[in-house]
């Protein structure tokens, strides 16, 4: 019961942190000339994730944890902490585009285009399963996919058209 309650304080500390992160560079970003794109399905993302993390409050506070489970989950940390430190400033919960820019292709971003959405998917299953609720973890995953097909759709329409920019 301990460790479940821990986990999850550290995760709920964790987004608290990467919001109060994603809004000072999202401030600092468009105080320099960028701007947000495709900003309508952002609440969908706040709610998702605020449900998900909220239930997994109610359901697993006092459940064992898997420590196979806990291990991938802390390997995704690491990645997400590679994401972090590879785009730093840059780095958002939103779609932010920084006109003249280049895309970042140094850190996980030489292997996968979008890094940090590989981390959520991951977390989004993972966690649930550290504490044995697949079903749970079946559902947010269904539901993040819906929301990130979207997602992914907006933000690599928003690069296409910085790299056009970038060729005029």
């Amino acid at each position: 019961m301990i460790a479940a309650t821990a986990l999850l304080s550290a995760v709920t500390i964790e987004r608290i942190c990467e919001l109060w992160l994603a809004r000072r560079n999202t401030k600092s970003l468009l105080e320099h000339g960028a701007y947000e794109a495709a900003s309508k399905h952002y609440c969908l993302i706040v709610a998702l994730h605020t449900l998900w993390l909220g239930g997994l409050w109610i359901l697993a506070w006092n459940r064992q944890i898997d420590p196979a489970w806990l291990l991938i989950f802390a390997a995704l940390q690491a990645l997400r902490i590679w994401v972090l430190a590879t785009l730093g400033r840059r780095w958002t919960t939103r779609i932010i585009v920084v006109p003249g820019s280049s895309l970042v292709r140094r850190g996980p971003y030489r292997y996968v285009s979008h890094p940090n959405y590989f981390v959520v998917v991951g977390e989004i299953a993972v966690l649930p399963l550290c504490f044995g609720l697949g079903r749970y973890a079946l559902i947010f995953s269904l539901l993040n996919a819906a929301v990130l097909a979207f997602r992914i759709r907006e933000e690599n329409s928003a690069l296409r058209d910085l790299r056009n920019d970038s060729k005029r």
